[in-house]
């Protein structure tokens, strides 16, 4: 059982659940470990019961599984609430000084509670606000992990803070280490060890996100703040000395979009980023930035709707309201990483498709990838590449031979008109929400206005050369391919691991541009393979439209969940066995 473990940390909001959950996996990220998580609270100020599941192995890993080998439990109620997700042989640790629990309430044989006193020795330590330090330094004991990968990590999370603090952080973690180091005689098989490995990052979609923008030259950034991408914000702000930056919170969502409109028409890259309902009010201004050619780069990180549906939960519903967001035809690019690795790298990419096309591009991201941090390789910065598209200076516009007025919107045949920013010489011209001529001045005649929305479309031509193709994980000839996008990627990557070990060869075909569409490249994936199956996060399989909708053609079967929770792999594992199964009888 040696570095393949599933922990699982619950309790009241109030006792550092996520701080405990994220120490954690970064004292196991630094060993050398892969690890991944789950995070669950309700969207209340005080109180509700949260959980941070997380997973570590020295094997590649994807996604958290059902299956849970430590229960750390601050209060009864997570052990009530979780005690049949534990496996045979998991161990309980639960503070005995606030929590009577009986091995006859447990009613289970096969699993042995471990009390420790955490607020008697958090008290000890520094206060009773310590005790999920305890309950740290407790799991590292029982794992036999090095206690000095965790103690680092403690420094440096509160390096910022007065060194009392770092010192009695440490001294709880250690009390709980060494209680369960004295204490416990009974028997445990989930063992970590540190191992070599290359460098792993920590990290969650909303830094990724983050740190891809400033990467690729993004110097404003401005956000009202909606769960799940609020961290962005947090970050940005964090770093707004460090690179230069202008952020901003502002009164509401429809004033962030246009600051952005404004920041990218006189030439900076800007960003924001909301969820759903501030998407919604956002697209006034979004069709602001098609008629006006700026462009913009908007992230949209879903969670359960309508309304503010469920604020803290997860969901994958936004995919054809943003497709089709604001009035009018126009183009817009809409692109949707799977995990942390390509929030990074497609935010990058994000920036110079909006200034090379001079359109709108969205960004999808769920809860399950903006705030759930997991490991990945260190970022290639040197793969990010600054593209800006036509911006020309006073010298270039001198030679074109513009007088007084420049054609901003010059009728092209791709479609990309020459760009030139605000104070050029030579460079006046109008920008107009209205319908207007090359110049920007506002027009009504049917023929400027044909020629004006053909320019406008040629780009997707261009567009979809531009975009890499949709890429198929594992064998070509698959007993079943799964269909998904965002943050599902996770879980069906798992999922086909499982499936191998069951001699059931899958492989995964992940859409990660929804507009514009590859109907082509997809059209012959899904027609070439035996059996299709689409999961996707929302009631009404959008992706399944989508797909239709470009190519005519309906996937095989489908899986959807639409609670709030994202899949387990487990379960795509028993859909994929049913429908293969179903598929051999037809």
């Amino acid at each position: 059982m040696e570095n393949s473990i599933s922990i699982k940390i619950g309790g009241q909001a109030g006792y550092g659940i996520m701080a405990t959950g994220l120490m954690l996996g970064k004292t196991c990220a630094r060993g050398g470990l892969n690890v991944c998580a789950e995070i669950q609270y309700p969207s209340l100020i005080r109180g509700g019961h949260n959980t941070y599941l997380l997973r570590a192995s020295k094997d590649e890993i994807f996604s958290f599984t059902k299956e849970v080998n430590l229960l750390v439990a601050l209060n009864k109620e997570t052990i009530e609430l979780h005690k049949n997700e534990l496996t045979s042989g998991a161990v309980i640790i639960y503070d005995s000084d606030s929590v009577k629990y009986s091995k006859n309430e447990l009613k289970r044989k096969d699993i042995t509670l471990v009390s420790v006193p955490l607020v008697h020795l958090a008290t000890k330590h520094g206060g009773e606000i310590m005790k999920n330090t305890v309950s740290l330094g407790a799991v590292v004991g029982l794992t036999d992990y090095d206690f000095a990968l965790l103690e680092s990590v403690i420094r440096d999370v509160f390096s910022d803070k007065k060194r009392e603090i770092i010192t009695n952080n440490i001294s709880a973690a250690k009390a709980g280490y060494d209680y369960i180091k004295k204490n416990f005689k009974g028997k445990f098989d989930y063992k970590l060890k540190k191992i070599k490995s290359a460098p792993k990052m920590f990290i969650s979609g909303n830094e990724a996100i983050a740190i891809g923008a400033i990467k690729a030259g993004c110097k404003f950034y401005t956000a009202y703040p909606m769960t799940p991408s609020s961290s962005i914000l947090h970050y940005m702000a964090s770093k707004e000395r460090e690179y230069n930056l202008v952020v901003r919170q502002v009164e509401d969502e429809l004033a962030a979009m246009n600051m952005v409109v404004g920041a990218s028409h006189v030439g900076v890259r800007a960003l924001v980023a909301t969820s759903g309902g501030g998407f919604c009010l956002m697209t006034e201004a979004l069709g602001l930035a098609a008629m006006s050619e700026t462009p913009v780069v908007v992230i949209n990180g879903q969670r359960g709707g309508p309304s503010t549906g469920l604020a803290t939960w997860t969901e994958q519903a936004d995919l054809k309201f943003v497709i089709n967001a604001s009035h009018g035809d126009f183009v817009k690019i809409v692109i949707a990483p799977g995990n942390q690795t390509e929030c990074f790298y497609k935010v990058a990419e994000a920036f110079n498709l909006a200034e090379k096309y001079q359109v709108p591009v969205i960004v999808l991201t769920d809860k399950q990838i903006a705030e759930i941090p997991n490991t990945c390789d260190v970022f290639d910065q040197s793969k990010i590449r600054i593209e800006r598209g036509k911006i020309l200076n006073a010298n270039q516009i001198k030679k074109i031979g513009a007088k007084d007025f420049f054609k901003r919107y010059a009728y092209t045949r791709n479609g990309i008109s020459p760009r030139v920013l605000p104070g050029t010489k030579g460079g006046m011209f109008v920008a107009n929400s209205n319908e207007h001529d090359e110049y920007g001045n506002l027009a009504e005649d049917e023929e400027t206005r044909i020629k004006m929305m053909d320019k406008r479309r040629a780009k997707i031509k261009d567009i979809l050369k531009d975009l890499p193709k949709p890429k198929i994980y594992g064998p070509t000839n698959a007993d079943i391919t799964i269909i998904g996008w965002g943050s599902t990627k996770r879980s069906i990557m798992e999922a086909i691991l499982m499936l191998k070990k069951e001699k059931i060869n899958a492989n995964y075909l992940q859409i990660v541009y929804m507009k514009p569409f590859h109907s082509d490249e997809i059209s012959k994936i899904i027609k070439s393979s035996k059996i299709t199956l689409l999961v996707e996060n929302n009631q009404s399989n959008q992706l399944g439209n989508v797909i239709k909708e470009n190519t005519g053609l309906d996937v095989n079967f489908k899986l959807k969940k639409y609670s709030g929770r994202t899949f387990y792999p487990e379960e795509i594992v028993a859909k994929a066995k049913e429908v293969i199964k179903i598929g051999k009888h037809k």
